[in-house]
C-alpha cells in the first residue's frame, strides 16, 4: 500500500470502520477470519470469503493474508491460510506484482498466476488461482 494512503490521518478510522463491519455486519458471515500471536503479540492476520465471481470456477477468494517479516518462514502463513480456506479447497487472491516471496508462498500452496491483472490503490495485483479437481471416479 502506498506510504500516502498509510499517512492519511482518517486511515486508523477507516480500517475500525472496515473491521468492525467485516466481523460484526452479517453481509460478512460466510467470511473467515483469523488471526496469529505470538507471545501475546499480533504476528499476521487473515480472511476469506465466498468466491466474488458466481461463474468462476473457486468457490474462496483470500481478500488478505498478512505476516510481519520477522515471523516469515515460520509457518504462521500457512496455518493463517489453513485457517480460512480449507486444504484442497478452490480459491483465488489478487497479490502485488512484483512481490516474488508472496508468490513463491501461494505457489507452494498450489495457486497459479491465471494471466489477469489489475491496479487498485496504485498497486498492480496479479490474480492466482488454485483449482481443485473432483477425484475422478474409481475404474
Amino acid at each position: 500500500m502506498p506510504d500516502a494512503i498509510l499517512d492519511d490521518p482518517g486511515f486508523p478510522a477507516a480500517r475500525e470502520r472496515f473491521w468492525t463491519a467485516a466481523l460484526t455486519d452479517r453481509r460478512y458471515r460466510e467470511n473467515r477470519t483469523a488471526v496469529a500471536e505470538r507471545e501475546g503479540e499480533l504476528i499476521g492476520i487473515a480472511m476469506s470469503g465466498p468466491s466474488l465471481d458466481a461463474a468462476a470456477a473457486w468457490v474462496k477468494h483470500l481478500h488478505l493474508l498478512y505476516v510481519i517479516a520477522a515471523e516469515h518462514g515460520t509457518g504462521a502463513g500457512q496455518a493463517l491460510l489453513d485457517a480460512v480456506i480449507d486444504v484442497g479447497e478452490s480459491a483465488a487472491l489478487w497479490v502485488a506484482d512484483p512481490n516474488p516471496r508472496a508468490q513463491a508462498f501461494y505457489r507452494k500452496h498450489g495457486f497459479i498466476a491465471d494471466g489477469a491483472a489489475q491496479v487498485e490503490d496504485g498497486i498492480r495485483e496479479i490474480r492466482m488461482i488454485r483449482c481443485v479437481q473432483s477425484p475422478s471416479p474409481a475404474p
